[in-house]
């Protein structure tokens, strides 16, 4: 026993670990029941005893620290973290026969790990997680998720696509608009916004404060200006800032502003040479010096309209066609002194001009309107009898309410104005059949022909030149209203032969149920049917016939039927209309009509039929009341004149007494 050495103290270079072979042998035992400890330890219910879990643990076991793995005596192969302290010696040092466990994957790191525990978060344990700012780990610790910052989508735009956005607006919109931010009020003034600016819409409520903040943000890029009708630009100071804002006008319309000031007026002229449309519409600012203005300053001017200005005359109208040679459209409607030789020569001379309305223009007689088709003295070629001249451009022609032209001054456009679309004739009540006649086999382009109020036109006109002219199938708008002596003898062979037809006026004339049949028959003969029942109708024919007294409401019926038809196709199939016609007729039954146009437009054809065959019950039974009495007489009067117009039409030979009557009896507006 003596010759045995006691173990050595450890000191601070020797090993914190005897060796193996050191040590004394180990009772099974004793080591069970450190394992049986460890166990123990290791299980969630002693966790709670000295201190709290660590949030996650970076190791692969279920369990957290073992509190065998915390105790004083380092573990195998390991140097003791408190090796240097005297009491840390002394504590191993009185503690030899401490038996030493084995714990895999925890060797070495347990004590150290065990002390600073409490203290590391969870995100330093993985080395390649990013720590989250304060504020987003704040919000994820209550809400459990992330919230995501608001994306401004709109400040994030680029400021050009910005303004095109806004392009689409109205400019009651953009209005609105600018009062949510300074940011969109600078949007919505932006110069690009007002290149086209229209106050048609919403003349009567903009405020001429606002209207003229809107052209001292927008002058300079405004290209196209429509003011009609503000007469809020009243004062001259307002309207001095339209003209001095606006530099770079292409199309500007003033129609209707009265209180223009003439300086204002002209001084807008003159500050827009690149003028091509200028609308001046009943300004009593526009005389005679405007028009030399508009000559002087506006070279590209290609269309004009002085119309109901009343303080100037024709030889403003000379002074702007001399002027301006790019002119093409001139609208001078109820200007005076168009009987002038010199300013029809003047017209004559540009030849240019494709649109002419003179609508109005009282003073317009024969010869000054022969000298703007021919010129004064043109060649006559001795084979034809017609002046050798070039043929004119014009495409529409405006001469209503001339009362002072004549046959002969109409018939002068024969073969001279081949190009010609659009003839308006309304109110010339000289003409007859002989102004027409040479001019519809000429026109072979004409689609608009208007002859309301033209008492002496006859059925021939109709049926043997119109019927049959070379713009027959062109033609898509015809007037006759008020043309009393027509009737079913003339407009049948128009509708039969003029399948373009769109539009045909016939109120107060002497056409009857047949006419709407024959209508109805050309619709249906040019019309496309179609099996899918969603599609819907339009309409392709408007008729006017009220205060027609030979119409009835038979004819009506046949129309309403046919819009609401359907009929059986290929098989089994049903086919639907799609074109019908739409009437207006009498104030009594007008409101039926327009019912039943409406559910056809709408697809809902049975409930049109519904519509169709009530009212037809609610007439016949109507009819049959008055059967008798006041009624019958009536009735048989209606008959009596229904017959006797029908007899003249057909030329047949009346009583001399019954004149009277008769023309009395035409006037009556009696269905």
């Amino acid at each position: 026993m003596a010759d045995i050495t006691p173990p050595n103290p450890i000191d601070e270079e020797s090993p914190a670990v005897t060796p193996l072979e050191n040590q004394p042998p180990k009772d099974k035992r004793r080591q069970r029941l450190l394992q049986g400890i460890q166990r123990i330890s290791s299980s969630p219910s002693l966790v709670q005893i000295g201190r709290s879990r660590s949030a996650s643990s970076p190791y692969s076991t279920r369990g957290s620290l073992s509190c065998v793995s915390l105790t004083a005596t380092p573990a195998f192969g390991q140097h003791a973290s408190s090796s240097n302290s005297p009491e840390s010696s002394n504590t191993n040092s009185s503690l030899p026969g401490t038996p030493i466990v084995e714990f895999p994957k925890f060797d070495g790191i347990e004590t150290r790990i065990a002390r600073k525990v409490t203290n590391v978060s969870t995100t330093h344990l993985n080395p390649t997680t990013a720590s989250l700012p304060a504020e987003v780990a704040a919000t994820r610790s209550r809400s459990g998720t992330a919230r995501k910052l608001p994306f401004d989508f709109w400040a994030r735009i680029p400021y050009e696509i910005r303004v095109h956005i806004l392009s689409f607006l109205q400019p009651r919109e953009l209005i609105r608009i600018s009062r949510l931010s300074k940011e969109f009020h600078k949007l919505c003034f932006d110069g690009q916004l007002w290149t086209h600016f229209d106050a048609t819409e919403f003349y009567m409520e903009i405020p001429a404060e606002a209207l003229a903040k809107i052209v001292i943000s927008a002058g300079p890029f405004m290209k196209d200006l429509n003011i009609r009708g503000c007469l809020q630009i009243e004062h001259f100071k307002r309207a001095e800032v339209i003209v001095t804002s606006c530099k770079n006008l292409i199309n500007a319309t003033l129609e209707g502003c009265r209180n223009f000031q003439r300086s204002s007026l002209h001084n807008l002229i003159k500050a827009n040479e690149k003028l091509a449309n200028l609308n001046l519409t009943s300004i009593t600012a526009v005389t005679n010096s405007t028009c030399k203005i508009i000559a002087q300053h506006c070279p590209q001017l290609e269309t004009l309209n002085v119309s109901w200005c009343k303080h100037m005359d024709a030889r403003g109208v000379k002074m702007v066609i001399q002027g301006c040679p790019r002119l093409r459209d001139l609208r001078a409607g109820e200007v005076k002194g168009f009987q002038n030789l010199a300013v029809a020569e003047a017209i004559f001379a540009t030849n240019s001009l494709e649109r002419l309305v003179l609508s109005g223009c009282v003073d317009l007689d024969e010869d000054a309107f022969k000298t703007m088709i021919h010129g004064s003295r043109p060649e006559i070629d001795i084979l034809t009898d017609r002046p050798i001249v070039p043929p004119r451009k014009l495409r529409h022609l405006d001469l209503s309410r001339c009362s002072q032209l004549t046959s002969e001054a109409v018939a002068a456009l024969a073969h001279l104005v081949p190009d010609l679309q659009g003839l308006q004739l309304n109110g010339c009540t000289a003409l007859t059949d002989s102004a027409l006649q040479p001019v519809l086999a000429t026109t072979p382009r004409l689609t608009h022909l208007e002859l309301e109020e033209l008492l002496e036109l006859t059925n021939d006109l109709l049926s043997e030149h119109l019927a049959k002219a070379p713009c027959a199938p062109n033609l898509e708008h015809l007037s006759v209203s008020y043309c009393e002596t027509l009737g079913d003898v003339g407009m049948l062979p128009v509708l039969k032969n003029c399948v373009s037809l769109k539009s045909v006026d016939m109120d107060n004339t002497r056409i009857g149920d047949l006419v709407l049949i024959e209508a109805a028959a050309m619709v249906r003969s040019r019309a496309t049917r179609t099996l899918k029942r969603s599609s819907r109708p339009y309409v392709g024919l408007k008729l006017v016939v009220y205060d027609c007294q030979n119409v009835t409401w038979t004819g009506i019926r046949k129309i309403m039927s046919w819009n609401a038809e359907i009929r059986p196709s290929r098989g089994s199939a049903l086919s639907y209309p799609t074109e019908i016609i739409s009437l207006k007729c009498f104030y009594g039954w007008q409101q039926t009509v327009e019912q039943h146009t409406l559910r056809v437009l709408r697809g809902d054809f049975a409930a049109a039929s519904r519509l169709e065959s009530k009212w037809a019950d609610y007439m016949q039974a109507v009819q049959e009341a008055g059967a008798a009495g006041a009624g019958s007489r009536r009735r048989r009067r209606r008959a009596r004149e229904a017959q006797i117009l029908h007899a003249d039409e057909e030329g047949g030979a009346v009583a001399a007494g019954r004149r009277r009557a008769r023309t009395v009896a035409s006037a009556c507006v009696v269905m």
